[in-house]
């Protein structure tokens, strides 16, 4: 037997060439292309509109609660139900509500709208992100899982690069409300890629059992809590959400407002920066490989502390374009090693919910943080916000030092016996 598994990996095609997995892949960036323009359009329509970066804020935290309601039950809903129906159904919602914005928008701003549609769309988005997450895990081997979100998460960022530029060009030459019709539009031909994808069915046959959605979420996360890397990733990047959830805005109100930028100018920074979440993307499969996960995670985290304080200090386009680089380098290398590392040792019948339960704890000091984050921007300035946000994410990744995840990234697989009593009083 040993041979013969031998001899299948030897065989075995590399990942570019797997034809499931690519189509899967090229659907997601469709999606994140059309994101990408949001990415940008939505803060310069409420900028426009209002010149409120407090506004920018109070519709990023309004959102951002939506969608940590959402994943409350997002977990429960992709273990219960079919992944990839989930997916395209939430593709096709966000395609119908985003459309409604370009539509109303044309007897003049409609800034209520918006309180309206992006939430709905944030929901729909984070039962989506779930599905996507646990969605890897049924297309490749556990032994490709870094590398198949490390493709995935580069693919993110070239369309991140694109999209923000294009996004810049068109919101100059036609207005935001332009850009945001593409973004609709993306999520139709994403839901048709999904739509030719198949998914491999669950790997370790426990059945989710219905005993109440409630009950089935905090399933996910007692798993969550009883697992020590897990518990301590969950706490210090709550922490780390709430310092940097609305660093966008901030960034879009600092380029602006600050540095006199144009759209097209605000566009340029951030496509050119996301070539830092390609670079993280591709260096965290090695980078996890040679130093492990501990000093990876630790060192991502304090790279995004730094790149914020050095934002809050320079004071001209370039300097901030590379420094915000940096920054969703640290970000990108910090967050695959962390999805990856909970798709490798939780079970598969509850790998959504425990995924939601992450998300829903991780993001919940989201909305506050991005409500408090651009507040103090517009009252005591972006260098100021950048000098404490960045010094506390700083904190972050030193606390990690003193929790288990120092030493993680040995932990048992999802199927090996030490996790068989947690995985039979969960599916109880």
């Amino acid at each position: 037997m040993p041979d013969t598994l031998a001899g299948m990996n030897a065989v075995r095609p590399p990942l570019w060439r797997d034809r499931n997995f690519g189509t899967y892949w090229v659907a997601q960036s469709l999606s994140a292309a059309g994101d990408a323009f949001a990415y940008l359009a939505v803060p310069l329509l409420v900028l426009h509109a209002t010149g409120s970066v407090a506004q920018m804020g109070l519709l990023t935290a309004v959102a951002g609660a939506a969608s940590v309601g959402a994943g409350v039950f997002g977990g429960v809903l992709v273990d219960r139900y079919d992944r990839r129906t989930l997916m395209i159904a939430a593709d096709l919602a966000r395609l119908i509500l985003y459309s409604l914005i370009p539509l109303a928008w044309l007897a003049g701003p409609q800034v209520w709208l918006l309180f309206v549609v992006l939430p709905i769309c944030e929901a729909a988005g984070m039962v989506f992100q779930v599905a996507a997450v646990t969605a890897v895990r049924n297309l490749v081997d556990r032994d490709r899982i870094t590398e198949a979100n490390g493709r995935l998460q580069a693919t993110y960022a070239l369309a991140a690069v694109g999209g923000p530029l294009l996004a810049g060009v068109v919101s100059a030459q036609f207005g935001p409300t332009a850009a945001i019709a593409i973004n609709a539009a993306s999520f139709a031909l994403s839901a048709a890629g999904l739509w030719l994808v198949r998914l491999r069915k669950a790997d370790d046959g426990a059945a989710t059992a219905s005993t109440g959605r409630l009950a089935e979420f905090l399933a996910g996360a007692r798993f969550l809590w009883r697992q020590p890397v897990l518990r301590s990733l969950t706490v210090l990047l709550s922490v780390f959400i709430f310092l940097t959830y609305g660093f966008t805005d901030v960034l879009v109100y600092h380029v602006k407002h600050d540095l006199g930028g144009s759209d097209r100018t605000v566009g340029i920074v951030l496509g050119l920066a996301a070539l830092g979440t390609i670079a993280g993307a591709l260096l965290v499969a090695p980078l996890r490989r040679r130093r492990g996960f501990g000093v990876t995670w630790v060192g991502a985290l304090s790279t995004c502390g730094l790149a914020i304080v050095g934002i809050g200090l320079v004071g001209n386009v370039p300097a901030v374009t590379v420094l915000t680089a940096v920054y969703l380098c640290g970000v990108s290398v910090g967050g695959i090693c962390s999805m990856s590392l909970r798709q490798e040792i939780t079970p598969d019948h509850l790998l959504g919910r425990v995924t939601s339960a992450f998300w829903s704890t991780h993001y919940s000091l989201g909305p506050a943080g991005a409500a408090v984050l651009t507040w103090a921007a517009g009252r005591y300035g972006v260098t100021a916000v950048a000098l404490v946000a960045g010094t506390g994410c700083l904190l972050v990744a030193i606390s990690g030092l003193f929790t288990p995840i120092r030493r993680a990234g040995s932990e048992p697989a999802a199927h090996e016996p030490a996790l068989a009593p947690a995985v039979s009083r969960e599916a109880a």
